[in-house]
């Protein structure tokens, strides 16, 4: 087995699934490349890049895109008071996060990346094709070998986005990432929770799931919904202990119900053109998972008394 084959065993205890994703971008920045990662959030973008990095000891530098990262918080500006008392001076400039990831070696991984300004990321663009960036009073600032730029964005959300110039994108690699399998994101919700409930993990999979095929969503969330209901509905169920009078499985329900309430209405987007709130959204797939879907199972099946939330 090769070294670099050795490495991918490794990070393959890190990451839950993602098996194609991962070698992808391995093998994206083993050989050299920048790396432009698209898909919804929640996907393990940033898992895979955090085990990456961690698994090779390399500095990694995060940057949220947005209209306020401007190219000189990128790459970086001289301490005012020092000016004051010295002039400008290479000794007095701090180094903006693309500045330390290229002397360091390390990675510079932005988020949101099409909600960075368009001149903010023109300054992106001498650093991938030059691995170098010229900042004026300093000289010119040269990427160590280990140096990469890798960024992600969600191509499904264009509210306060800026179009992604061919300049760019003819720079980079350019990886889809899509939402992972039902197995996956209950591996994920019971390592991330440590809960051994497995009823609980796969209803809040379910509900969670269920709330990218509604019609009257735009945006469902993400398996960090599935991972928050199951985070609240355990003390929750323990506050209620005995207080509502329910049947177990009554309360149960109940539990989840005000759990994903709690967890899924502002994770989801609701269409513009209809009228449902995103509480009335998430009510109506709990009572699909929990009542409409067992009597379709099991016809003739007794009436469950929706509870309402409290």
């Amino acid at each position: 087995m090769t070294e670099l084959a050795t490495r991918r065993g490794e990070l393959a205890g890190l990451v839950v699934g993602r098996e194609r994703e991962l070698d992808l971008i391995l093998a994206a920045v083993v050989a050299g490349r920048d790396l432009l990662l698209e898909g919804p959030p929640g996907t393990s973008k940033s898992t895979i890049l955090r085990a990456i990095t961690g698994c090779w000891g390399v500095p990694l530098h995060f940057v949220e895109g947005n209209a306020e990262l401007t190219p000189a918080k990128l790459v970086g500006h001289h301490n005012p008071a020092r000016v004051l008392r010295e002039d400008y001076s290479a000794d007095n400039f701090v180094p903006g996060p693309l500045v330390a990831a290229m002397r360091e070696g390390g990675f510079l991984y932005v988020e949101e990346f099409n909600r960075a300004p368009e001149d903010t990321l023109n300054t992106l663009l001498t650093a991938m094709a030059e691995r170098e960036v010229n900042v004026p009073r300093v000289g010119r600032i040269h990427a160590s070998d280990s140096f990469r730029l890798v960024a992600s964005m969600n191509p499904f959300d264009a509210i306060g986005t800026t179009r992604i110039s061919q300049a760019v994108y003819d720079r980079m690699c350019r990886l889809a990432v899509g939402y992972q399998s039902v197995e996956e994101d209950r591996s994920i919700v019971t390592l991330r929770t440590s809960c051994e409930n497995e009823r609980l993990v796969a209803d809040a999979v379910a509900i969670t799931r269920s709330t990218r095929e509604h019609p009257d969503v735009r945006h469902g969330s993400s398996v960090r919904g599935a991972i928050d209901l199951v985070a609240v509905a355990a003390p929750l169920t323990e506050i209620r202990a005995g207080r509502n009078g329910l049947s177990p499985e009554d309360a149960y329900r109940a539990v989840v119900l005000d759990a994903a309430l709690l967890s899924l209405s502002g994770r989801i987007t609701v269409d513009e053109a209809v009228e449902a709130t995103p509480e009335q959204v998430i009510r109506e797939l709990w009572e699909q998972h929990f009542v409409l879907a067992p009597r379709r199972a099991a016809p003739g099946a007794h009436t469950i008394q929706v509870p309402e939330p409290t």
